[in-house]
C-alpha cells in the first residue's frame, strides 16, 4: 500500500528526479535526461498547483497539456510564477517529446538545457511553496 500523496512528496520526487537526470547525462543518455528533466518539473508544477488549491490531491490533472494549460491560468498568468517559467515547462516538455518519440537521441547540448530549465524551475517552485504556506 502506498502512503497518500502530499506537496513534500512530490517536491521530493520532484529533486529525485531532477538528479536522475544529471546522473543520465553523466552516462551521456540523453533522452533519458531529457525525460527526467521533464517530469521533475511536471511533478514540482502539481505541487505547486497543489500548494495554490487549484487542483486537489488526489485528484491529479490527467494530461500533459492540461497541466501546462491550467499551470500557465493559475500560476502565471496570476503573476504567482514568472512567465519564463512557464515557457520553460512546455519547451522542456517538446524537448521530451522529442527524445521519447524520435528515433535520433538529442544532442548533448539540448540535454544540458533541459536539465538546466528543470533545475531553475523546481527551484522556483520550492519558492512558490514557501510563500504559499500558511
Amino acid at each position: 500500500m502506498t502512503s497518500p500523496a502530499t506537496v513534500a512528496s512530490y517536491m521530493r520526487k520532484a529533486r529525485r528526479t531532477r538528479a536522475a537526470a544529471l546522473l543520465l547525462l553523466a552516462n551521456n543518455d540523453t533522452e533519458g535526461a531529457c525525460n527526467r528533466a521533464y517530469y521533475a518539473m511536471h511533478d514540482a508544477a502539481h505541487a505547486a498547483l497543489w500548494a495554490a488549491d487549484v487542483e486537489a490531491l488526489g485528484s491529479v490533472i490527467k494530461t500533459h497539456g492540461g497541466l501546462a494549460s491550467i499551470f500557465g491560468q493559475e500560476l502565471v498568468q496570476t503573476g504567482k510564477v514568472s512567465i519564463e517559467h512557464g515557457r520553460a515547462l512546455g519547451h522542456v516538455q517538446k524537448t521530451r517529446l522529442l527524445a521519447d518519440y524520435s528515433a535520433d537521441a538529442p544532442a548533448d547540448i539540448d540535454a544540458q538545457e533541459a536539465i538546466a530549465l528543470a533545475e531553475a524551475f523546481v527551484e522556483a517552485m520550492e519558492g512558490v511553496l514557501a510563500v504559499s504556506k500558511p
